[in-house]
């Protein structure tokens, strides 16, 4: 077995849903713009990704209801300012929670970027930044 080469620790990120129809038809919207789409899908998950799943929307595996974390949020890499954007409008087009408008952060130079809050609570972000500072 070889290693993969990535410039990422992250493999994936899995967030649970109440309802996954709708969910999924919200991440077909907000996943577009960033060059994402359904790269699997069964009757208990949806996962997203450019080639391979790097971020699920499941139903709980215990059955239980499916809560958001407080604190917790996935940030999602957009290629420039109109990708974040048009995350941000697909997300409330798609009936998503503005959690912060499209602009500059002082997080670091050049971080632009937009947050929601999807069906379920869960809080997500769309980036854009120089990579190389």
């Amino acid at each position: 077995m070889t290693e993969l080469e990535s410039p990422s620790i992250m493999n994936h990120v899995s967030v649970g849903t109440n309802d996954l129809e709708a969910a999924g038809v919200f991440y077909d919207k907000i996943m577009a713009p960033l060059g994402g789409k359904r790269v699997f899908e069964e009757s208990f998950a949806i996962a997203f990704g450019k080639k391979w799943p790097e971020f699920w929307v499941q139903l709980p595996f215990n059955g239980e209801v499916a809560t958001s974390g407080n604190g917790v949020h996935m940030a999602f890499m957009a290629s420039s300012r109109e990708a974040v954007d048009a995350f941000y409008a697909a997300g409330i087009e798609a009936g998503g929670t503005c959690d912060g408008k499209p602009g500059l952060r002082d997080y670091t130079p050049g971080y632009y970027a937009a947050f929601l809050l999807d069906f379920d609570g869960n809080k997500l972000e769309a980036v854009t930044m120089p990579l190389e500072q």
